[in-house]
């Protein structure tokens, strides 16, 4: 059969189609649209915000639980001021490590709630805004706490006689916020622990994740796809053999 003979096995109306790469098609599927690609990022970006600032205001109860659990430190007043009633008292330490259990527990759920809830989030936009709102509120609840009953303490010290005891609400001596360049506070102490608390749960549960892009995958459908190859053509079935007897074809 020479080159230019139609194969009579194969319709004159197909077009040619390529047989060395197949693939497969899915079936039921538009394509998805990118015109809400350049708004993604804003919108991570404003999530992001709100998160930080709800977690900021989130500090008051904070503060106020603290200021209910931490013990008052009881005082003399003296000519010089207040002074300790006791020579090494131990309620400075109880309400440094109150507030120490209480913020490593806030920066833990603060990372647990936003990982459950905030699942677009995932990712480093969700560590950034749980890192940075849980070390926002730190300084919220540390002043928020110790303003609960501040003015009767400062009406006493400045009214009462002397020999009077009375006691000071609870304050911070292992953490504080430091001014650099009088401009940016900079936290340190136990003030850090609620931030370490959410970095390192939320970094656990990501290197948990069982899913590539830190969110819920759905699972494939076998329905939906055809592996079929496109424009293979099924491989030519082997010929039967001759039956005995039968003639063998010319030869040519």
């Amino acid at each position: 059969m020479s080159p230019d003979t139609p194969d009579p096995e194969r319709p004159v109306d197909e077009p040619d189609r390529p047989t060395d790469s197949p693939s497969w098609t899915t079936h039921g599927s538009a394509p998805e649209s990118g015109a809400d690609e350049p708004r993604r990022p804003l919108r991570a970006a404003a999530a992001g915000v709100g998160v930080v600032l709800a977690l900021a205001l989130l500090g008051a109860p904070l503060g106020l639980l603290w200021a209910a659990l931490a013990p008052d430190t009881p005082v003399l007043k003296t000519a010089e001021g207040a002074i300790y009633a006791q020579p090494q008292p131990e309620q400075p330490i109880a309400a440094d490590g109150w507030f120490s259990v209480l913020g490593l527990a806030f920066g833990v759920l603060a990372a647990l709630v936003l990982w459950f809830l905030l699942r677009r989030l995932r990712g480093p936009v969700g560590l950034v805004a749980a890192v940075l709102g849980a070390l926002a509120a730190a300084p919220v609840a540390w002043q928020v706490g110790r303003r609960v009953g501040l003015a009767t303490f400062d009406r006493l010290l400045t009214s009462a006689p002397e020999g009077r005891a009375f006691t000071k609400p609870a304050d911070l001596r292992a953490g504080g916020v430091d001014w650099l360049l009088g401009v940016l506070p900079v936290p340190h102490g136990n003030l850090l622990l609620p931030a370490f608390g959410a970095a390192v749960t939320y970094t656990l549960l990501a290197g948990w994740s069982r899913w590539p892009s830190l969110r819920p995958e759905p699972e494939p459908d076998p329905a939906a796809f055809s592996w079929a190859s496109v424009g293979t053509p099924a491989p030519p079935a082997a010929p039967e053999p001759p039956a005995p007897g039968a003639a063998e074809p010319p030869r040519g």
